[in-house]
């Protein structure tokens, strides 16, 4: 077996005093003051049925136990339980206090100065590849992002469009993305039209905030921007092109599914600093590991593909995150799981970690 050093491009470690007191649902909050009631349902369900619904309760009960730890450092404490110790992590915190769902315990400074503790760790800080957030409409959002980055030396940049705002929203093409290119820092953007969603965002506009054509006038005008686009697409496309296919002879047919946008964007060659990340949608890993094997036989898009879970989010799906690993390891063969897990990874942080 080969010897490389993973790169898992795609984790977070926010827990719920960082997360809305009501979303997704003012009900919910009633999960938050008594996590029990989860074990409850799980227990009364196992009485009465079991089956699916009790190992989907099963799986929240394991989601919000982990959300609910007492810091990051507990949170990131579950992840590298999963992989080999040189395993790096590419950390990345979420700003929800601004997407009309209630309050936050804890701030966005608060949650990245609680990573920066992670990363500064004498144990497990060595791990750590932390990203600050940005939400462009946050006042001193940017002076923020200069502040993780000048005092912290965070390495890179998560941004999380259908909270609200458009990837080429003034601040961040005036200021974020020179910050960005001046600092050799790359950015992660959530883009599958699932996810958290700002409560004022129809489905309709947080579409277009995170549609893979919504970056076109930021790299035609920043095209040294290192950038991607995580989840490639999401399972909504990737069981859309399985199910329901591509029409060939509809040239626009291809844009509208955003698997094929962003495979096609990648391969055009008008994008070399382009990549994608497989975070969750290889959760769903009969149905799509297969299709991901068929597409990294494209050189253009394997050497842009990157390795990410998007742990914890995953602790809501049977499998565990030592299961996917090694199960895509065994599929993709050696050469090819090093290339998305180490090689590109590397590439696309600008350094080796």
């Amino acid at each position: 077996m080969a010897k490389f050093r993973m790169i898992n491009c795609h984790v977070h470690t926010f827990t719920t005093a960082h997360s809305p007191k009501y979303y997704p649902a003012k009900a919910v909050y009633l999960f938050r003051v008594f996590p029990w009631l989860v074990q409850v349902l799980r227990w009364l369900v196992g009485l009465v049925r079991g089956g699916a619904l009790y190992d989907w309760l099963v799986r929240m009960e394991n989601f919000h136990r982990t959300g609910g730890r007492t810091s990051q450092l507990e949170v990131f404490k579950e992840v590298v339980r999963y992989y080999p110790r040189e395993t790096r992590f590419v950390v990345l915190p979420m700003d929800m206090a601004l997407i009309g769902h209630g309050p936050v315990e804890e701030d966005i400074a608060a949650q990245h100065d609680g990573l920066a503790a992670l990363a500064r760790d004498s144990v497990y800080g060595a791990q750590v590849i932390p990203f600050a957030t940005v939400f462009p409409d946050r006042p001193g959002a940017f002076a923020e992002l200069r502040r993780c980055v000048e005092e912290h030396g965070f390495r890179g940049v998560k941004l999380y469009p259908k909270l609200g705002f458009h990837p080429n929203h003034p601040v961040l093409r005036d200021e974020v993305y020179p910050f960005c290119l001046e600092h050799n820092l790359p950015i992660l953007s959530h883009c599958s039209r699932g996810g958290v969603r700002g409560k004022a965002i129809g489905q309709r506009l947080a579409d277009e905030y995170t549609s893979p054509e919504a970056y076109l006038p930021v790299m035609a005008k920043y095209p040294d921007l290192r950038i991607c686009l995580a989840h490639f697409g999401g399972d909504t496309d990737w069981r859309a092109y399985l199910c329901d296919g591509i029409d060939p002879h509809v040239p626009k047919a291809r844009k509208e599914n955003w698997v094929t946008l962003i495979s096609d964007m990648i391969e055009s060659g008008d994008f070399p600093n382009l990549y994608t990340d497989i975070s969750y949608t290889i959760f769903k890993f009969d149905d799509y590991a297969p299709l991901l094997s068929l597409l990294l036989e494209k050189p253009g898009l394997a050497e842009k593909v990157l390795f990410g879970s998007d742990f914890y989010m995953t602790r809501q799906e049977a499998l565990s995150e030592r299961a996917v690993s090694i199960r895509l390891r065994k599929v993709l063969g050696e050469a090819m799981f090093a290339r998305i897990a180490s090689e590109n990874p590397e590439r696309w942080l600008g350094y080796v970690p």
